[in-house]
């Protein structure tokens, strides 16, 4: 028996808002969390701002005692996860130990505890070695970060880790989806978080040549998703997360269901490192074949949440890729990129998506792509420019494209008051 698969749940910890509701009500308003970079010393850097969270208090996730041991990864994504689980109205903390055992995490993250281990050699190069963690190994292991997730809650079903680069997350939640789908899991804790801004970090995008020097000083303005005058992204971090479980026991035990998962695909163009080709048919094919998946035509889709990272290959290939999906329909359908409002998380970045367009879907408002000041004749969709808009989603696309050539497209559905829809103040 296939089951169908739902969100219940939705924990944000985002560089504009701490929060669900928080992220939600400035991406809805298209304000920006990009800023001056505070957590380390940038003044030599050619760039100096960053999607950076603040505010955030990392002990009240990690018992101080063990912070040193484990990287900030963790603390977002404990305090995501934890938001959505409360969200979901799941009674984990009364739950014994066999029902405990079917719920499992899967996490999505590009670069997971990266930062954690170039402190772990900064102590040690500056002869510092008394201040080495103990857990370097396995702190610096990506896999563990999933089960410091489950440890955080007792969530004793399978805890794995999706690392495919941008396409993380959107990867990590159809993977969760499929075990509620199948039958191997009751619930599923899954979402994406990475924490990538450092002093080393930054310096390894600036070789690349990818993250934009030219808005220092106005760091609002610095994410330009489709703009002609972009110059790179932005770095961002943060964690959103999101409890699954089957239509059923969501209906069962009266719930409110966010949307429902109705299809995924991911593709590999097998062309570069990093660059994208240019045809955009993968990114395009990704998105036809979830659609497809869903059962859907494609003039079904009402809105798309674009990758949009603000550079240049990116947003024409993209543009290319949306035309090749829907066609005419292209000219009728509304996107918008939250890069612009965040940066870019990295392996997170699809689930950021996906936690704006689920709450996009619940108060019926499209959220804007900011900074799209100078038309580009090679990005010519409608992006939601500037300001939000009013509008009913039935269905959505979530898009994600990535180094090493990765495309992963997700569809969700709107189960409006047949999935018992939550209601919330508009935004």
């Amino acid at each position: 028996m296939s089951h169908r698969v739902v969100i219940t749940g939705i924990g944000a910890v985002s560089p504009n808002g701490l929060g669900r509701e928080a992220f939600w009500r400035s991406t809805s308003q298209g304000v920006s969390g990009v800023r001056a970079i505070k957590s380390f010393d940038q003044a030599d850097l050619q760039v100096r701002i960053a999607g950076e969270v603040t505010g955030f208090n990392e002990d009240h996730y990690v018992d101080p005692k063990y912070r040193q041991h484990v990287s900030r990864a963790v603390a977002l994504a404990r305090a995501a996860a934890g938001e959505a689980l409360q969200d979901s109205g799941a009674e984990w903390a009364t739950m014994s130990r066999d029902q405990l055992r079917g719920i499992g995490v899967v996490v999505g993250s590009g670069g997971g505890s990266q930062v954690f281990t170039e402190d772990q050699y900064r102590h040690y190069y500056e002869n510092r070695h008394k201040q080495v963690s103990v857990y370097t190994i396995p702190t610096g292991t990506i896999g563990t970060l999933a089960s410091e997730v489950s440890m955080a809650f007792g969530l004793r079903g399978l805890s794995h880790v999706v690392s495919t680069g941008c396409t993380s997350s959107t990867d990590a939640v159809s993977y969760a989806a499929q075990h509620i789908r199948d039958g191997t899991l009751e619930r599923a804790v899954t979402g994406g978080v990475d924490a990538p801004i450092s002093y080393l970090i930054i310096r390894g995008f600036q070789l690349m040549r990818i993250l934009t020097s030219a808005w220092n000083e106005e760091p609002q303005r610095a994410s330009r998703p489709f703009s002609r005058d972009r110059s790179g992204f932005v770095l961002g971090e943060g964690a959103w997360f999101f409890v699954l479980e089957s239509l059923d026991a969501a209906r069962a035990r009266g719930c409110h269901i966010y949307g429902e998962i109705a299809g995924y695909a991911s593709t590999c163009e097998a062309y570069h490192r990093v660059r994208l080709e240019e045809c955009g048919e993968e990114p395009a094919r990704a998105m036809q074949l979830a659609i497809e998946r869903a059962d859907i035509a494609r003039e079904a889709i009402d809105y798309i949440n674009l990758h949009g990272t603000s550079t240049e290959l990116n947003d024409r290939v993209e543009t290319r890729a949306v035309r090749l999906c829907f066609g005419k329909h292209a000219d009728q359908l509304a996107g918008s990129s939250l890069k612009s409002l965040i940066g870019h998380p990295q392996g997170a970045s699809g689930a950021a998506g996906i936690a704006a367009t689920l709450l996009a879907m619940r108060d019926g408002v499209l959220p804007p792509t900011i900074n799209v000041e100078v038309p580009d004749p090679e990005c010519d969709l409608d992006y939601v420019p500037d300001i939000g808009r009013r509008r009913q989603i039935e269905y959505a696309v979530c898009n994600c494209m990535g180094f090493g050539s990765k495309n992963s497209a997700l569809v969700l559905r709107n189960l409006g008051s047949n999935g018992y829809r939550h209601t919330a103040s508009s935004a």
